[in-house]
């Protein structure tokens, strides 16, 4: 058996086995080692191959395509500096939980360190942000060769979304020549038609003497609050809204918990705390006595701001898996169970018990009033940041998808989001954070049939420019609300605008670009407007390729505008505290 013959064989298998476990993507970076890979991937008929040139678009892409679909895709790019492009993509699958399979392409062990082209270390590269990383063996063809290939295969997609979900790094090193040899007989035969691996995976649950020790921990409490952050389990909503009303208790909701969208008896949401919660005043007088939180912490600083100020709040955290997504540093109890069995086991435990329900009239009350003021002046012309979301969401029909991005386009969803029956999907990058890869992410969400929208601001459309390219390769539709108030407009919220004689140098970073011919370039319709009527117009049609809308904003005059419905808030609420 020749050079080719071991090659063809052994990735092959590999393949084969990633079809069989169920991987159905993989998004691929054109280069000469990753040959291998790349070739028999476009050979095999039962997965689908997206070609995206730039590998840190790639990354996001191929997350922001997991995310939505809910399974392992699965990366391929060439030796060297085109891994490294990845990273950020890898460090954002960590902290949000998002099943990715990196396959990249390596020197053979001879080539290495000594000055080789395209050649640096790519071991354990990725380290500590995936779950495995596997260095291949050399290809080979013997029957023990295939067995292996298909057993690393099966377990890398496995390890991926087991648990807590992450990215897996297998490493390829392969010699030349490159091209493998199809024409081969019995190329893709196989050993076992329903993988190499079977995996059953049982969901946690507490049994009854755990129960009792909880609800012995908590009914004796006089303020608790339901707490979802970010999540994506939309089977969660119904369970935690029935557990939050059988026990009269707040339910404070996330804008990425999924809990806001798809529901009709919606008295116990409350979706305004953010604002709520921004006056120390309100902080001091309805803080809770225990929080019981379901998913990560929320997006809204008040609220971690009130967990950091009052130590007596004790905190129940419920994980499916184990973690410790706690960072106020505070003492917390961590309660491991599956979220959904965690609400009906609770609920069916105890049917007749209810915590008093004066607590849950109280914050039903200040939502309503906060609610009232963040709307009061929906209906007029002007356009600021946050009439931006409001009237996205109104224009929205049945399940479609936000995805929004990190800084004041994630915050102002959480502001102005409110409660609604329609079903909204809606997705974020809020593993890191960071506001680089949101285009990729957003056209990976839409690569399979989704009608997305992405919001984001203009510093973070300007770090992904590239990733518009993918949409224009295969006509993705996508529509893109960018927010541009010149530069970082989120720290005209923060000390640093006050305090820096060098802020716009610094932190406003105005840049001055002209985003109507970077959009023209990669084929797509702009469209500029400062108005809110033609904003809506521009919504009311699905769009049939790459769409960007630019609403074109003042950073002053949108912090000021924020700051003076917080201090409506502020002051109702003390009002209606008062009498």
């Amino acid at each position: 058996m020749n050079h080719t013959e071991r090659l063809t064989r052994y990735v092959t298998q590999f393949v084969d086995e990633l079809v069989q476990s169920g991987v159905t993507d993989v998004v691929i970076s054109p280069g000469s080692r990753s040959t291998p890979l790349a070739m028999t991937f476009t050979q095999h008929k039962g997965i689908k191959q997206w070609i995206n040139l730039d590998e840190r678009s790639a990354g996001f892409f191929a997350l922001g395509m997991a995310k939505e679909q809910n399974r392992v895709v699965a990366l391929v790019c060439t030796s060297g500096t085109a891994a490294a492009n990845y990273y950020p993509a890898i460090v954002e699958a960590y902290y949000s939980r998002v099943p990715l399979l990196v396959l990249t392409a390596d020197r053979p062990h001879e080539l290495r360190d000594v000055g080789a082209p395209q050649a640096i270390d790519q071991i354990h590269m990725f380290q500590p942000f995936i779950k495995w990383f596997h260095e291949m063996a050399l290809p080979e063809g013997t029957e023990e060769m295939q067995r292996y290939v298909r057993s690393k295969a099966s377990r890398a997609v496995h390890v991926a979304q087991d648990g807590n979900r992450a990215a897996v790094h297998l490493n390829f090193p392969f010699r030349s020549p490159l091209v493998p040899d199809f024409d081969l007989p019995n190329v893709w035969e196989r050993t076992l038609s329903e993988g190499f691996h079977s995996n059953v995976n049982g969901r946690r649950r507490l049994d009854a003497h755990e129960l009792i020790t909880l609800h012995e921990r908590l009914q004796h409490k006089e303020r608790p609050l339901f707490v979802v952050g970010p999540q994506t389990d939309e089977a969660l909503r119904y369970e935690l809204i029935q557990l939050a009303e059988q026990f009269g208790v707040p339910l404070l909701a996330d804008p990425l918990s999924q809990v806001r969208s798809g529901v009709v008896e919606e008295e116990v949401i409350i979706e305004t705390y953010d604002a709520i919660l921004k006056s120390e005043w309100a902080r001091e007088h309805y803080r809770p006595d225990v929080v019981v939180r379901f998913g990560a912490m929320p997006v809204s600083k008040p609220f971690m701001l009130m967990l950091n100020e009052y130590e007596d709040i004790e905190q129940w955290i419920v994980e499916a898996h184990e973690g410790h997504r706690e960072p106020t540093s505070r003492p917390a109890n961590f309660v491991y169970s599956d979220p959904v069995l965690f609400c009906m086991d609770y609920r069916e435990a105890f049917p007749q018990f209810s915590f008093n329900r004066s607590w849950l009239e109280t914050w039903q009350r200040l939502n309503k009033e906060a609610k009232s003021i963040l709307l009061s002046d929906k209906e007029e012309n002007s356009l600021t940041e946050g009439h931006v979301i409001s009237t996205l969401l109104d224009e929205l029909n049945q399940d479609e998808t936000v995805y929004i991005g990190n800084s004041m386009a994630v915050r102002d969803l959480d502001t102005f989001f409110m409660t609604t029956d329609k079903r909204i999907r809606v997705l974020a990058n809020r593993g890191a954070n960071g506001i680089d890869g949101m285009v990729s992410s957003a056209f990976g969400a839409a690569s399979h049939g989704a009608e997305v929208t992405l919001v984001l601001g203009d510093l973070s459309f300007y770090h992904d420019l590239n990733g518009m390219l993918v949409g224009k390769q295969y006509g993705l539709p996508l529509r893109i609300i960018v927010v541009n108030n010149n530069g970082g407009g989120i720290f005209s919220f923060l000390p640093q605008a006050e305090q820096s004689t060098d802020f716009e140098e610094l932190f406003g970073t105005p840049f001055e670009l002209d985003f109507e011919k970077t959009v023209s370039m990669y084929g797509g319709r702009f469209f500029r407007t400062q108005s809110l009527e033609v904003l809506r117009a521009q919504l009311a049609t699905a769009p049939k390729g790459l769409e960007v809308i630019e609403v074109v904003t003042n950073r002053e005059i949108n912090a000021q505008w924020h700051r003076t419905k917080w201090r409506e808030i502020e002051e109702t609420i003390r009002e209606g505290a008062e009498t």
